[in-house]
């Protein structure tokens, strides 16, 4: 275990950090806003007028993506069923509702397959690899899918430093504690011997509630750190992740 400091509020006996993935180690923000503006506009070609609410509900508004909003910190299945539910306020049926919105988040899926990946944020790679190097466990949990996580780590050659790489499908999704608690499981350790690294209010509570040693927020972009108030402590860089010393585990 280690004894892990950010400015100047320091963790004890911390045996794993757990990274979100979007916004906190991939810079995916255009992406995720050219999705859901791809998304809104093949839903409002069917369904007129229902675009413009649907970004909203999206969280994109003009060229900004909320990173607290819906497209940044939900999962696939979260959106669907917000698209859905605009869908069905104009008479639709709610099985229909869903198939609309599926069919054209699959569409949109498409369109956007070969597009250029989304970057790593400066100095990730470091981090991570600073950070196994000296015994730390590491995992990414993220509300995206479980292939999209698996793609992420196998693209930018993160596997030597991540132990566990976990997306949401279906079932649980951020903020439930359970998922934190399965990836602390899969990692084999105890949520008080861990920190959260994420963008996002959901990472921070989820975290929270599975009882982890501190929550670190991250901040790309400090007029966003708004959406992080339940953050131990907030960065604007990775690196300002300083590892004190060795600790004892009997300690």
């Amino acid at each position: 275990m280690v004894s892990i400091q950010v400015q100047g509020v320091t963790f004890k006996k911390i045996s794993a950090v757990i990274f979100d993935k979007d916004g906190t180690l991939e810079n995916s923000e255009n992406l995720l806003r050219n999705l859901a503006q791809k998304r809104s506009r093949l839903i409002d070609a069917q369904i007129p007028g229902v675009g413009d609410p649907l970004l909203m509900a999206f969280g994109v508004e003009g060229d900004r993506l909320d990173p607290a909003g819906l497209m940044a910190v939900g999962s696939r299945r979260e959106n669907e069923i917000a698209a859905a539910a605009y869908i069905a306020e104009t008479g639709r049926g709610w099985l229909e509702s869903l198939e609309i919105a599926g069919r054209a988040f699959d569409e949109a899926d498409q369109y956007f397959k070969d597009a250029p990946p989304s970057p790593l944020f400066a100095g990730s790679l470091e981090v991570l690899k600073f950070l196994a190097e000296v015994g730390l466990k590491l995992a990414i949990l993220s509300a995206a899918s479980q292939r999209a996580v698996e793609a992420f780590v196998e693209r930018y050659q993160l596997g030597d430093y991540v132990q566990v790489q976990m997306g949401v499908d279906e079932g649980l999704s951020k903020p439930d504690p359970a998922l934190y608690c399965q990836a602390c499981k899969n990692l084999d350790v105890q949520p008080s011997n861990t920190l959260m690294v994420g963008d996002a209010a959901v990472d921070m509570e989820m975290a929270k509630q599975a009882g982890a040693a501190g929550c670190i927020g991250i901040s790309w972009k400090p007029q966003s750190a708004v959406n992080l108030y339940r953050a131990d402590v907030i960065i604007t860089q990775l690196d300002e992740i300083q590892v004190l010393q060795t600790t004892d585990d009997s300690e």
